[in-house]
């Protein structure tokens, strides 16, 4: 997904809103809380699953997954919208920070997290 592709659905996004009056509800608690909804019903779909059925989804499952990742991308995206947020340039910031918080030499293979790495 391009910044022209994510700036483009914010637009849809933004206009979806506005011709429904719903703006007045989206602010960054309710769209926190609806983003957190949606993040509940996509883990519901992998609750019971096995390692190998959850990475192999097929037919109803795989849609029903789909559906709930659209959701959760629909909510982030009006979210960083209202906050004006750079998508984009924050996750490549994010990456950086990461970078350095995870070097390749000390965590490659490695599940810890940088703090739990003893000197």
């Amino acid at each position: 997904m391009s910044e022209n592709d994510i700036e483009r659905l914010q637009e849809v996004l933004r206009d979806f809103a506005k011709e429904r009056d719903w703006e007045q509800f989206h602010s960054p608690k309710n769209l926190i809380m609806a983003l957190m909804g949606e993040v509940g019903e996509l883990s519901e779909i992998f609750q019971w699953l096995t390692d190998s059925e959850a990475s192999h989804l097929e037919g109803k499952v795989k849609n029903r997954a789909r559906e709930e990742i659209a959701d959760v991308l629909l909510y982030l995206l009006r979210l960083s919208d209202v906050l004006d947020i750079d998508l984009i340039e924050a996750a490549h910031d994010k990456l950086e920070v990461n970078r350095q918080k995870y070097p390749v030499a000390v965590f490659k293979g490695s599940s810890a997290k940088y703090n739990e790495i003893k000197d």
